[in-house]
């Protein structure tokens, strides 16, 4: 098949990339480079199965493709927040613009939405049918409310012009080729551990994460796309950590001897955030393989030889 990729130098869209390529389709990625990178992708540059090109989504493009993963949007606090309305003209207009192309070129269109359409959820663990808690005028609500506009875009192309979706709200994920700099909690603490500063917890550390290892989430974004279900449909790992757990599971498998300090929570930041996976596993099939220090130990691994390669 030719398969777009927005977002496809990315962290979660390379790792897609390898295995649709791998797979034998056509890839096209598609990136515009704000937090995707080159490197993640060189191994396919001059594969004739493979093309690279460079673009804002928020800008038309006309391609031709059988499916479309729709991954394009930064995705870190520290990303979405530098530039907020170019992070909702993302979200907004960047999904009129590849559900325009969907409908054009009659493919199937999955859109990578994410687990902050509950907000701050006050039902625990998250269904799809709970409707979230989120502040419309918040911090965080450029990517929130951006990710929910998505959806809602997404649906209305579905039930107006019949056009096939697939909706894939993505919980915490971590893995090799995440940025250094992106303000996640797990990149956060190895690199502050490897670098022997106090790892930082916000608040007291009894906030829950639920911690997905890339590489089961793709195979559960491809599930998706291939099967019948439009969703939406949580996808990532039902075991829940409290961040101050992580901080010290990632203290010890790097520098035991790092300091933990904590510093004031930022604004409308959820307390839980866990997944109920039940439609995934009934109607897909699947649920994550990789246990939390397994894929830690590989993650690790990737950020010690960056590390090291700066040094």
């Amino acid at each position: 098949m030719r398969i777009l990729v927005t977002g496809g130098a990315g962290f979660l869209g390379s790792h897609l990339i390898d295995r649709l390529m791998t797979e034998g389709n056509e890839v096209l990625c598609l990136d515009n480079f704000y937090t995707g990178h080159k490197r993640n992708i060189l191994k396919w540059i001059g594969n004739p199965y493979f093309e690279l090109i460079r673009h804002d989504i928020t800008e038309p493009i006309r391609l031709e493709a059988d499916q479309i993963y729709h991954l394009a949007c930064p995705a870190s606090p520290v990303h979405y927040q530098f530039n907020p309305v170019k992070t909702i003209k993302t979200n907004v207009m960047g999904t009129l613009n590849m559900l325009g192309l969907a409908k054009r070129v009659k493919a199937r269109f999955l859109l990578a939405s994410t687990s902050e359409v509950y907000g701050d959820p006050d039902v625990h663990p998250q269904p799809e049918e709970y409707r979230g808690n989120v502040n419309c005028i918040g911090l965080r609500s450029c990517y929130d409310e951006g990710k929910r506009v998505a959806e809602t875009l997404a649906f209305d192309y579905h039930r107006q012009n019949n056009v096939d979706i697939r909706v894939m709200r993505i919980f915490n994920t971590y893995g090799p080729r995440m940025l250094k700099n992106d303000g996640r909690v797990v990149s956060n603490f190895i690199i502050q551990a490897l670098e022997g500063e106090p790892l930082t917890v916000y608040g007291d550390g009894s906030q829950t994460r639920s911690f997905c290892y890339a590489s089961d989430l793709i195979k559960g974004m491809i599930l998706l796309m291939n099967g019948d279900h439009v969703g939406p449909i949580n996808i990532g790992n039902p075991g829940e950590y409290t961040i101050l757990e992580l901080a010290q599971t990632i203290q010890k498998m790097i520098n035991p001897n790092a300091e933990v300090s904590f510093k004031p929570l930022p604004d409308d930041d959820p307390k839980q955030r866990q997944p109920d996976i039940s439609r995934a596993q009934n109607l897909l099939g699947w649920e994550p393989t990789i246990s939390l220090e397994e894929g830690l130990k590989l993650t690790i691994a990737d950020f010690r030889e960056r590390y090291q390669a700066q040094t």
